[in-house]
């Protein structure tokens, strides 16, 4: 697993630009070093606003293992368009190549402004755009 992938949690330290890429990495190596590591790093950086709608963690990799998500699983390879933020909001679009086929992701995420991450950004929604 890549040494990045190493912060499995939300930090104010992170940019919006990193946190999508943790959690893209993450999940193109989900079962290292056990069995969806890349959903659960994924599920921790989702907002509060985010989790109200997809659920506790298992509803969430139930989810990701679904034909809308399953192509981030394991994923070959990234390419990350420029990312559109402003102070409290940020989207980035990401394209993903798994066994020649593509697929493409719209991230948004947000500023937390207030509890546990107050200050970190967090992921609010992800949708597949292809």
């Amino acid at each position: 697993m890549k040494e990045e992938i190493a912060h499995r949690e939300p930090s104010k330290e992170l940019k919006p630009e990193k946190v999508v890429e943790l959690q893209v990495e993450a999940l193109g190596e989900n079962d290292t070093p056990q069995e969806d590591a890349g959903i659960e790093i994924a599920y921790e950086f989702a907002s509060p606003a985010n989790k109200r709608s997809t659920g506790p963690l298992p509803r969430f990799k139930e989810m990701v293992h679904n034909d809308i998500y399953g192509d981030m699983l394991d994923h070959d390879s990234a390419d990350y368009r420029q990312m559109q933020r402003n102070e409290t909001e940020a989207m980035q679009v990401v394209e993903l190549e798994k066994d020649g086929a593509h697929a493409v992701y719209e991230f948004r995420l947000s500023i937390q402004e207030s509890g546990e991450h107050s200050g970190c950004w967090m992921t609010d929604s992800v949708r597949r755009m292809d």
